[in-house]
């Protein structure tokens, strides 16, 4: 991304380069920057107004007095030095630069206005620093008086008092104006580069977060889809292993069933990259893999309870269709559940509850203690429940797990709903 800083913003290269120069220097403070200034500006009026005296005013037959023209340039000279206050002190420094301006007037030739560079800095400063009251008061009395030091003065003639005050009037009111608009102009920026700088933390954090959301997407998918058939293919290794020495018959069949829930497994895996990365009608590599949801149950249980122990499947209520979102996310909670309920207590029998209640959809899934059938139970990292957890809360459902009193364990996922929408007679399918 290119950096608008130094360009639309409003920071020239030039300033920021002379800034790091400065710095450099050991000039990094208000005061020693404005008595740097302050020498600059002594210097640069000196050689104007000796130019001026000198070659400039014989030229155009105008002639001053050396003792007058020296005096002019010293006291032009001593307002310039006195510009080191101008941001430490600015309404010091504008009433000294205008107590000086006083004896020019009175110096200076009646036709030939000489002022410094010294009014317009400061008149500029004081606009930049101060609130727009308090700088227009302050340039308002400079104007005032300056405008009576002239009147004094020049009172004989009239239109060189005029002409005094206008010139006056003129410096301070532009260059206050001036300063104004930078100091607006400066604070405008400023807010706009903090506001850019929110928007790109904003726009981090968001990015972050769908980051962190889809990597959570991507571990409950696999997790789901791989862990409910590698568990099966666990369990029934282990039976193999049993049986082929006494039943090799047996144990071939086990075999072929592990091969079955291997491909299975490898076709829903294709399922959920297709779906990761995006790309409808290719999930499974031929197109033929199902998206699970709740009219995928029967089979579910059915291969849950010829996997392990037996299996109860109770549909209850008037059954009505939910969101596509929700369909999956119920069937995911019936698959991990049970696949818990292999892992952690097999051969227990186990019951899974489909309620369509008048204002909720409720799935319960209830397995016994573990029943002794020489098969180890699983050992997991404890995520499946998390997954579980998520899974609710992207529908808005509320789950419950626990320890039953009977020694097993129960998960309980109830989604509200608007009402019913379609009807089905209560049945029940024992796996």
């Amino acid at each position: 991304m290119r950096d608008h800083t130094d360009t639309e913003l409003g920071t020239p290269r030039l300033t920021k380069w002379l800034d790091g120069r400065l710095t450099q220097l050991g000039l990094s403070g208000v005061f020693p920057r404005d008595c740097l200034l302050a020498a600059a500006l002594t210097v640069l009026t000196f050689v104007l107004l000796t130019v001026l005296f000198w070659f400039v005013a014989p030229a155009d037959g105008v002639s001053f007095d050396p003792t007058r023209a020296w005096l002019l340039t010293a006291v032009c000279c001593a307002q310039a030095m006195l510009l080191c206050l101008r941001r430490v002190r600015p309404l010091l420094c504008l009433a000294l630069v205008v107590g000086l301006q006083l004896p020019i007037i009175g110096v200076s030739l009646p036709e030939a206005t000489i002022r410094g560079i010294a009014p317009f800095v400061v008149a500029y400063t004081v606009g930049s620093l101060l609130p727009v009251r308090r700088a227009l008061l302050a340039v308002g009395a400079a104007v005032a008086v300056e405008s009576i030091g002239a009147a004094v003065v020049v009172v004989p003639d009239l239109l060189t008092a005029v002409a005094y005050v206008s010139a006056s009037a003129l410096t301070y009111a532009s260059a206050t104006f001036v300063g104004g608009y930078m100091a607006t102009y400066r604070r405008y920026v400023e807010l706009v580069r903090v506001r850019a700088d929110e928007a790109i933390r904003e726009q981090r954090t968001k990015v972050q977060a769908a980051i962190g959301a889809e990597r959570s997407r991507m571990a409950r998918e696999l997790h789901d889809v791989a862990a409910h058939h590698l568990s099966g293919m666990v369990v029934q290794a282990a039976a193999v292993e049993r049986l082929i020495d006494r039943d090799p018959a047996a144990a071939k069949a086990g075999v072929a069933w592990i091969r079955s829930q291997g491909k299975e497994t490898l076709d829903n895996l294709r399922l959920v990259v297709g779906v990761l990365r995006g790309r409808p009608g290719h999930e499974g590599g031929d197109g033929a893999a199902p998206v699970p949801g709740l009219g995928m149950l029967d089979d579910l249980v059915r291969t849950a309870g010829n996997l392990a122990g037996p299996v109860e499947f109770v549909r209850e209520g008037e059954q009505r269709e939910v969101s596509p979102i929700a369909d999956v996310a119920l069937y995911r909670i019936a698959q991990e559940s049970l696949s818990n309920a292999r892992q952690h207590a097999p051969g227990a029998a186990a019951r899974v509850v489909l309620r369509f209640e008048p204002r909720s959809v409720s799935l319960e899934v209830v397995n016994d203690p573990a029943a002794p059938r020489g098969v180890p139970a699983a050992r997991t990292g404890g995520v499946g429940l998390v997954g579980m957890r998520e899974r609710a809360q992207l529908i808005g459902a509320t789950l419950t797990a626990g320890p039953t009193a009977a020694g097993g364990w129960s998960v309980t996922a109830t989604l509200p709903t608007n009402g019913p929408a379609t009807t089905r007679a209560k049945e029940e399918a024992p796996a």
